[in-house]
C-alpha cells in the first residue's frame, strides 16, 4: 500500500513508488530533480507551519512544497 510523502514524519525513510493523479503537473519537475520511482529518501525537517518539507535524496537536500509532497506516492522503509 502506498501513501503520500506528506504523511511521513521527520526521520522516516521511504522509497518513491510513483506519482498520484494530482501529481501530473509536478511530475516532470520532480523527475528532473532526481525524485524518480525507486529512489530512497529520508525526511529531514518540516518548516514550522508544515510547508515546505525537506528531504535528503541522492546525497542532497531538497525542499518540496506541500502540494509537491502530496503528489509523490511512497512506501515506508524500515
Amino acid at each position: 500500500m502506498s501513501e503520500s510523502l506528506k504523511e511521513m514524519a521527520v526521520g522516516d525513510v521511504g522509497r518513491v513508488v510513483g506519482f498520484g493523479e494530482g501529481g501530473k503537473i509536478y511530475r516532470k519537475k520532480l523527475l528532473s530533480m532526481g525524485v524518480t520511482p525507486g529512489v530512497e529518501f529520508s525526511v529531514t525537517r518540516y518548516a514550522p507551519m508544515g510547508d515546505p518539507v525537506e528531504i535528503k535524496v541522492r546525497g542532497f537536500s531538497l525542499s518540496l512544497r506541500k502540494a509537491e509532497a502530496e503528489a509523490i506516492l511512497i512506501e515506508r522503509q524500515s
